[in-house]
């Protein structure tokens, strides 16, 4: 997901992204304001993983929540 796509959604992913993990509080989104690094990183922090562990699952994340394409059926 392009970064400005992730941040200029973030009002509507941040539901799926509490939804995906929920280890995350409230002031944690606030915090990271749809920015992806800060996600990575609290994801790293909140679940004790890798950072390529948590880039793998951001990237799943992303990878289903991305919009599709205009004028794609």
């Amino acid at each position: 997901m392009n970064r400005d796509i992730f941040e200029g959604n973030w009002k509507q992913i941040k539901g799926k992204v509490k939804e995906q993990w929920g280890k995350l509080t409230d002031d944690d989104l606030d915090m990271i304001a749809g920015k992806r690094d800060q996600l990575l990183g609290r994801i790293q922090e909140r679940y004790g993983v890798a950072r390529e562990v948590a880039e793998e699952r951001l990237k799943e994340f992303e990878n289903k929540y991305t919009p599709a394409p205009s004028g794609s059926r």
